[in-house]
C-alpha cells in the first residue's frame, strides 16, 4: 500500500451543455499537480444533475467516457465522474473510475432523490462497488447515497477492512450544506476510512446555488483540506500511514 496523491476539481458547470464543460474542464486540468493518481469531478459533470436523461444520456461508450480515457491516458492517472448513462430502456445515474490503461469501474446510484423526482427518471444500482487500485481499496458512491450509513458500512476480517476510501461525487445544494460536511465526516469515522467528497459551485438552471465544500477527510474525522464556493483544484496525498495508525489504536470496527 502507498500513499495516494489526489486532486479534486470543484467547478461550476453549464447547464446541460457537455462541450463548453469539457472544455472547461481541460483548462483547469492544467492545475493538476502531477504526477497525481486520481483526479474526481462532481456528479453528472458534463451536463450539471438534470432530468432530462433523453436527450443527455449516452452509451458507455460514448463521447463522454471517450473524453475520460483520453485524460486519464494524456496525465497517467484515474479519472474519476458520473454522468447519465442509458443501458437498454433505463437510464442510470453512474460512477465511473477509468484509469490511465483505459480499465473502468462502474457504479449505479442506489440512492435517488425523491425531491427532484430522480427516482421517476433513473434506475437505482443494487449492488456496492469496491474494486483495488495501488493497493487501497475504493468504494463508489454518488450523492444522496451519503444519507444511508447502512449502505457504507465497512467490516473488518482478520485485520483486513472491506475499504479504505471513500468517494462521493455530489451536487449537493448551498441551503444543505451543513448535512453534507456533516455526513461525510461521520462516514470516516464510523467506517475508519478516508473519504473524500466533490461538489460543484455556482448555480443551476433551476436557481439551486452550491457552496461546494468539496473535503479530504482522515479516518479520525479530522479535516485534512476543504474549499467552498469558489472553483478550485484540490492537491493532496492520502497517507496509509495515518490510516493504519488509527486503525490500530482505535479498532472500533471489530466490536461489532
Amino acid at each position: 500500500m502507498q500513499d495516494l496523491k489526489v486532486s479534486l476539481i470543484q467547478c461550476d458547470q453549464v447547464w446541460e451543455d457537455k462541450k463548453a464543460n469539457l472544455a472547461h474542464f481541460e483548462t483547469m486540468l492544467k492545475e493538476v499537480q502531477l504526477p497525481t493518481d486520481i483526479v474526481v469531478f462532481p456528479e453528472m459533470f458534463q451536463t450539471a444533475f438534470t432530468m432530462n436523461a433523453a436527450e443527455m444520456a449516452e452509451s458507455i461508450n460514448g463521447e463522454s467516457v471517450q473524453w475520460l480515457k483520453k485524460m486519464a491516458a494524456k496525465y497517467e492517472c484515474a479519472m474519476v465522474a458520473s454522468l447519465i448513462i442509458q443501458d437498454g430502456n433505463e437510464f442510470n445515474n453512474r460512477m465511473v473510475f477509468i484509469q490511465a490503461d483505459g480499465s473502468m469501474q462502474q457504479y449505479n446510484k442506489r440512492k435517488l432523490f425523491g425531491l427532484a423526482k430522480e427516482d421517476k427518471t433513473f434506475t437505482p444500482g443494487k449492488e456496492n462497488t469496491i474494486f483495488e487500485y495501488k493497493g487501497w481499496k475504493i468504494f463508489l458512491q454518488v450523492c444522496y447515497d451519503l444519507r444511508f450509513p447502512e449502505i457504507a458500512r465497512n467490516s473488518v476480517k482478520n485485520d483486513i477492512y472491506e475499504y479504505d476510501l471513500l468517494i462521493n461525487v455530489a451536487n449537493w445544494p448551498e441551503k444543505r450544506n451543513l448535512h453534507w460536511s456533516t455526513l461525510l465526516q461521520a462516514r470516516a469515522i464510523e467506517n475508519q476510512v478516508y473519504v473524500i467528497g466533490v461538489n460543484r459551485v455556482g448555480e443551476d438552471s433551476n436557481g439551486l446555488t452550491y457552496s461546494g465544500d468539496s473535503c479530504i477527510i482522515a479516518p479520525s474525522g479530522m479535516i485534512v483540506s476543504s474549499v467552498s464556493y469558489d472553483e478550485h483544484v484540490v492537491n493532496e496525498e492520502l497517507e496509509h500511514e495515518t490510516l493504519k495508525e488509527v486503525r490500530k489504536v482505535m479498532p472500533f470496527l471489530k466490536d461489532r
